[in-house]
This record gives structure tokens, C-alpha cells and sequence, in this order.
């Protein structure tokens, strides 16, 4: 059974969230501040985390900032009543993986659970005396424990970072649309999302890159999309 964090100040959002999600067989934790929400989500373990940007006490922003800080990588989704670019794009730089805009229909809610889920649901798939590990650029991919290293030292990276990440780690070289990105590593079609696709790989090259601003490793190729080379070979 999947659980599920709702954090929303509105009692008629969260009663709209908590029907659908029962209905559709998940467990439901509610929350209507940040502060409970931050509490909730450090002593608890849960599988996806739907949380409002404008909240008392501490906004959605900083619950945000705050759970990654200490490491805790369950999948996030913000829902916000604003329109504002500025908003969406400082929560997905913060770590956050999706985000849906009220008004929402319930079923939107529940396939973007579901796409941000497939990472625990489905295993890569591989034979079984096929190595977990992907070494690419300096960095060594574990795809048995979602980790990422340089070295000795751990690459910290969200759930849709890692996911991206390897995504294309596992075909090199191979040049990639935004659209075909957001199908391929979001789950299904963000028609006229494809900033997603950019934030993220900004974010995901402050990471993984020596230099982020002259990046090896994850690539743009002008008027077509992204690609990883490894540097390390021809």
C-alpha cells in the first residue's frame, strides 16, 4: 500500500485528496502547516509527499529546502494555487519532483503519483550476471542502491536526479529531445513542461559536473536536446 503525505491549509483540498486517494487503495497522512509536515515527514516513512507551497508556519519552499538538507528522499510533489514560473522552478531546485497547479482533477493526482513511484516499483532491468554498476566520467552509478559516488565520496542526489541520471548514463552518446526526456523519465507526456527537463539537468550538473558552467559529462546539443559522454573514452 503506498502512503501518502497531504499537507494543504484548504480542509476542502485535503478532503478532495484523501477521498481519491483511499479510493484508489493508499494509505493518508494529512497535514495543514509546515511545521506539522516537517515533523510528520522526519519520523515517518512515506512514499510520496503532496504538499502546498503557501502554508502556515513554514511554507512548502522551505519544507522542502529542509528535507533534503537532512537527506530524506521521498518523492515530493508541490501543488500550488500560483501561476508564478519563479515558484516552480525554486521547488524543483530545491529538490522537489513534480508539481501540479490547482484547480487539479483527482486522476492528474494520481498519475503523477504513479510516475513518480516507478523508480520503486520497477527495477532496471538487466540479467542477473550483469553488473549493478555504470562507470561513467569519474562517477560510479549503483543502480542496486540508488547511490552515486565520485571516489569515496557520495553524490547526493534527489530521486529524479539519480533517475535522469541514469537514464542517460546507460546510453552514451545517444542525443536526446526535452519531450522525449520527460516521457521517457517523468513517465508520461509533460506537453509544454520541457523547463522541467532543464532545471533538472542545470541541477544535476551542479552535482555531478567538475565544472558545471564548461560540463563534461552531460552535454547540450543546440537545437536538439541533451546527451552524457564519458570523457574517459572515445
Amino acid at each position: 500500500m503506498v502512503k501518502v503525505l497531504v499537507v494543504d491549509d484548504e480542509p476542502s483540498i485535503v478532503t478532495l485528496l484523501e477521498y481519491n486517494l483511499r479510493a484508489a487503495g493508499h494509505e493518508v497522512v494529512s497535514a495543514s502547516d509546515g511545521e506539522t509536515a516537517l515533523n510528520l515527514a522526519m519520523t515517518q516513512s512515506f512514499d510520496v509527499i503532496l504538499l502546498d507551497l503557501m502554508l502556515p508556519k513554514l511554507d512548502g519552499l522551505e519544507v522542502t529546502k529542509r528535507l533534503r538538507q537532512e537527506k530524506v528522499t521521498t518523492p515530493i510533489i508541490i501543488i500550488t494555487a500560483k501561476n508564478n514560473e519563479f515558484d516552480k522552478v525554486f521547488g524543483l531546485e530545491l529538490g522537489a519532483d513534480d508539481y501540479i497547479t490547482k484547480p487539479f482533477a483527482p486522476r492528474e493526482v494520481l498519475a503523477r503519483i504513479k510516475a513518480v513511484l516507478r523508480r520503486y516499483d520497477q527495477q532496471p532491468t538487466r540479467n542477473v550476471t550483469d553488473s549493478p554498476l555504470i562507470q561513467v566520467g569519474g562517477l560510479i552509478i549503483d543502480q542496486d542502491k540508488y547511490q552515486v559516488k565520485r571516489g569515496d565520496q557520495v553524490v547526493e542526489l534527489t530521486p529524479r536526479e539519480f533517475e535522469l541520471l541514469l537514464f542517460l548514463a546507460k546510453r552514451p552518446g545517444k542525443v536526446w529531445s526535452r519531450d522525449q526526456l520527460l516521457e521517457s523519465v517523468w513517465g508520461f507526456d509533460y506537453s509544454g513542461q520541457t523547463r522541467m527537463v532543464d532545471i533538472h539537468i542545470s541541477h544535476l550538473r551542479e552535482k555531478v559536473e567538475r565544472n558545471p558552467k564548461h560540463p563534461e559529462l552531460i552535454k547540450t546539443v543546440r537545437g536538439f536536446g541533451y546527451t552524457l559522454e564519458d570523457p574517459n573514452h572515445d
